[in-house]
């Protein structure tokens, strides 16, 4: 049988890994304030725009050059003909060598490549990791994969059912890249104990992440930068002032975005289920008393603490709304009381389950899309959006072109955040969205709504489209589970065609046919939940378990049907014939 146990690295860079600890939060510190009082740090990997000027007559070959560059770096990612994290720096590089070519003033500067780089998020992934690597000495993921295990009754679906809803509603409370370092341990040591392939179990976990991190503000990265630049305060500071009443706070997450989250989950699982329908069958039974006795926790005291601090900084990540204090710092704040708390004299082990190879890879990307921006690549997308916009008519009420301006950044936000790492995308486009919303006289709520939806569940497309799915490749590849951009986008792509035609549905009665009263959501909330019901009543009634009745799809018995069908009919002809000779 399979053991679980804890990845070792033999990395012994215990000096230079506390000094890149110390070094990211000064520059988180030293960000916010060169962002100038920036209550969410949105703008700090902006404020290097300020000094770039493109040169007279370049605009056009600028934004070829920086097209050319990203797809270059895509073929990279997808043959896999070098690491993701080089494919990321080298396009890095050559993206500013670009820019420093097309604009007036140098862009080779370490200030410059520093501030494109977005400290907020690598901040909020290295304090995560360094507390997943405390908490994971503790032995508390492994007991959780065994009670996992005992709630499924060793039915490998239902094992999938409760690690994805679990995945899905941490993520909404949480965010999906806390949750996916939380919960990847535990599936890779639970995959290994039942003899299951762990990629399957990862990517469906990964997934379901990026669609409940999308309910609420604090779930996905996006959502909480829309959040923050785009609630009245923050609108009430641009040129577009005078659209702050449709500013958006926590509450309108959860008002607005969860029914539609929640009208994909049964699609989502029926498609998982479908896809992964020969990993995902049958049973694997094992003795839970020897599981038990094997991997229980290991260390309670420190799981006590390192539990308190952990519940302090998810606290934190709740108030956010309100203390306004940047998640990095309350990560990394947590991280360094932790391992005061934990390993003051021992800082090898929870330092070497820092996946040093997934920040590289969020700086090399974070540094190639912002030269980009400055090129003009992205600006160049939003222009086009506003143009296909603004060729619809207003029509009757102004419906016809609200309709189209949901539909155009819900799938635009969708695609591009599949294919441009959806936190610098939702940077760039949140002014966009004012614009358009200004520009083309639109109501401004649909529309930062479908930028939400967009932006979150596009992660889904692609393994780079979303940070939540970066952190489970490099956890997954350390542990000796590569994860190939082909194998994900097999199952994400078409996970997130079907969520955004789901979403463009719900947005379309709800903000078109319904004019975003509660009257639409609150119906479709009932047919989902009502569906939902029935769904597992029926599947019950045939002697099924709860999670093969979510996923119930009566094809066996349409099956039935038109084979009675068919049958009938020729019972029907065949005496006609008869009758005729």
């Amino acid at each position: 049988m399979a053991m679980f146990n804890i990845t070792k690295r033999n990395s012994k860079s215990r000096t230079i890994a506390f000094l890149l600890l110390i070094f990211v939060g000064s520059m988180v510190i030293a960000g916010h304030s060169m962002a100038a009082g920036g209550a969410d740090g949105t703008d700090v990997h902006l404020e290097m725009g300020k000094d770039l000027t493109l040169k007279d007559g370049v605009k056009s070959e600028a934004i070829v050059v920086g097209l050319f560059i990203l797809l270059a770096v895509y073929a990279l990612i997808i043959t896999e003909a070098v690491h993701r994290t080089l494919a990321a720096a080298l396009g890095g590089l050559v993206a500013v060598i670009a820019l420093n070519h097309y604009t007036e003033e140098s862009a080779l500067t370490l200030r410059a490549v520093t501030t494109m780089i977005d400290w907020e998020t690598i901040g909020l992934l290295l304090g995560m990791m360094v507390m997943v690597g405390v908490i994971s000495h503790t032995g508390v993921f492994e007991w959780f994969a065994v009670e996992a295990y005992k709630k499924s009754g060793g039915s490998i679906w239902s094992l999938v059912v409760i690690l994805c809803s679990v995945t899905a509603v941490l993520s909404a409370f949480l965010d999906n890249v806390t949750t996916i370092l939380l919960l990847t341990p535990v599936t890779i040591q639970l995959a290994k104990v039942l003899d299951l392939k762990p990629i399957p179990l990862l990517i469906s976990e990964v997934l379901f992440s990026n669609i409940g991190g999308a309910a609420t503000m604090i779930g996905d990265p996006p959502n909480i930068m829309i959040g923050s630049g785009l609630s009245e305060s923050a609108i009430n500071k641009t040129e577009y002032s005078h659209l702050a009443a449709d500013g958006v706070n926590f509450n309108d997450f959860i008002i607005e975005m969860a029914p539609g989250i929640l009208m994909t989950i049964v699609p989502a699982f029926m498609f998982i289920r479908w896809f992964y329908a020969e990993e995902f069958s049958g049973k694997r039974i094992r003795d839970v008393a020897e599981l038990e006795s094997k991997y229980g926790i290991k260390d309670y005291k420190m799981l006590t603490t390192s539990g308190i601090i952990l519940g302090l900084v998810i606290l934190g990540f709740f108030l956010h709304p309100i203390t306004h204090m940047p998640v990095s710092w309350i990560a990394l704040g947590g991280s360094v009381l932790m391992l005061l708390a934990t390993n003051r004299h021992e800082l090898d082990e929870p330092l070497e389950e820092v996946e040093w190879t997934t920040l590289l890879f969020f700086a090399g990307l974070f540094v190639l899309v912002h030269s980009l921006q400055h090129l003009g690549v992205i600006n160049f997308i939003g222009e086009y959006v506003q143009k296909a916009i603004e060729a619809f008519p207003q029509g009757q009420d102004g419906l016809v072109r609200l309709t189209a301006a949901i539909l155009i950044i819900l799938w635009v936000s969708a695609i591009a955040s599949a294919f441009i790492d959806n936190i610098p995308y939702t940077a760039t486009m949140i002014p966009i969205v004012l614009q358009i919303s200004d520009g083309a006289g639109v109501d401004l709520a649909p529309l930062i709504w479908a930028l939400a939806f967009g932006a979150c569940l596009g992660g889904n497309g692609t393994l780079i489209g979303a940070s939540a799915n970066v952190v489970m490749a490099g956890m997954s590849e350390e542990a000796g589970y590569p994860v190939s951009f082909n194998e994900f986008f097999r199952a994400g792509f078409p996970i997130m065609i079907l969520t955004t035609l789901i979403v463009s549905f719900y947005m379309i009665l709800v903000y078109v046919v319904g004019g975003g009263g509660m009257e639409w959501k609150l119906v479709l909330v009932a047919l989902s939940v009502i569906g939902m019901i029935y769904q597992v009543y029926r599947g019950k009634s045939k002697g099924k378990g709860f999670a093969e009745s979510l996923v119930d799809n009566d094809i066996d018995e349409i099956k039935e049907i038109v084979s009675e069908t068919i049958s009938s009919a020729v019972g029907i002809i065949s005496p006609q014939k008869d009758s005729e000779e």
